[in-house]
C-alpha cells in the first residue's frame, strides 16, 4: 500500500499541474464564450480514488475546493490532508445515507447532495452536535424527474422529496445554510438540453431563495455547456487527475 504521507513524486506533480492548466484554460474559454467573468466559476477537484498526496499537491498548485463522494474514503483522506497542514474546502458530492451524517459533518464544508427532508433533518441534527458553524448545503435537483437516480423533484408536492419542501427544511434548520442547487446531467440527455432545463429550475428557485446563488453543474466532459447555462461550480475529476486508478 502506498504511503499517502509521502510527498508526491515530481512527475506526478507535473501531471497534476498540466491537467490543472488545461482545465483552467477550458474554464476561461467557456466563460469568455458565455460573456461571463472567470471569477464567477469555481473548480472543484473530484479526488475520489486518488490519494491524499494528490490533494495536498493540488492545493499547493492553487486548488481551493475538493470533492469526494464516499464517506468511507473521504473521512480518512480529509484527516490525512489536515495532518499535512492543508485545509481545502471539502465538498461531499455523492448520495448520502442518513446514518453517515454524523461522520460527514466532521470534515465537509459543503454537502451538495441533499435531496430529501429526512436527510436535511439528519444533517441538521448532526451539525448541531458536531460543528461550531452551520453546514453549507446544496439541494440536489433531479433534471429528468427520475426519483430513482437521486435528486429532489421540481414542482412536486412530495413532502419528503419535492424540491420546495427540501429547500424549506434546509432554510428552517439552525445547523444548515442553503447555498443553492446541484445537478447531474441525466444519462442519455444531451448536455445542452439538460443544462437548459436546469437553468430554468435554478431561475425559479432563486426567485424564491435569492440567497441561494450557487449552481453546481458540469463535469469533465460537459463543463463548457454547464458554464454557458450558469454553473458557478464545476466538478472535475479525470480531466484534472487522469484516468482513475482501478478500485481494489
Amino acid at each position: 500500500m502506498t504511503d499517502s504521507h509521502a510527498p508526491v513524486r515530481p512527475d506526478r506533480r507535473a501531471e497534476l499541474a498540466a491537467g490543472l492548466a488545461r482545465v483552467r484554460s477550458r474554464i476561461a474559454d467557456a466563460c469568455a464564450a458565455a460573456g461571463r467573468d472567470q471569477g464567477e466559476v469555481t473548480m472543484i477537484a473530484v479526488t475520489k480514488t486518488y490519494p491524499a498526496g494528490d490533494v495536498v499537491a493540488l492545493v499547493g498548485l492553487g486548488v481551493t475546493d475538493v470533492g469526494e463522494n464516499r464517506d468511507q474514503e473521504a473521512a480518512g483522506k480529509a484527516a490525512e490532508v489536515a495532518a499535512a497542514g492543508v485545509t481545502p474546502r471539502w465538498h461531499f458530492i455523492g448520495q448520502l445515507q442518513r446514518n453517515k451524517a454524523k461522520s460527514v459533518v466532521r470534515y465537509a464544508d459543503v454537502v451538495q447532495s441533499v435531496d430529501s427532508v429526512r436527510l436535511a433533518r439528519a444533517l441538521d441534527a448532526a451539525s448541531a452536535a458536531g460543528r461550531d458553524r452551520p453546514l453549507d448545503v446544496l439541494v440536489q435537483v433531479s433534471i429528468d424527474g427520475d426519483a430513482a437516480r437521486g435528486g429532489a423533484l421540481p414542482g412536486s408536492a412530495d413532502p419528503d422529496a419535492g424540491l420546495d419542501p427540501v429547500a424549506e427544511a434546509v432554510v428552517g434548520a439552525d445547523g444548515l445554510r442553503l447555498g443553492g442547487l446541484m445537478a447531474v446531467a441525466p444519462l442519455g440527455w444531451e448536455p445542452e438540453r439538460a443544462f437548459a432545463r436546469l437553468a430554468e429550475v435554478a431561475a425559479a428557485f432563486r426567485a424564491r431563495h435569492p440567497e441561494a446563488t450557487v449552481l453546481s453543474a458540469g463535469m469533465s466532459g460537459d463543463l463548457e455547456m454547464a458554464i454557458r447555462y450558469g454553473a458557478t461550480h464545476v466538478r472535475v475529476g479525470s480531466a484534472l487527475l487522469g484516468m482513475r486508478p482501478t478500485l481494489r
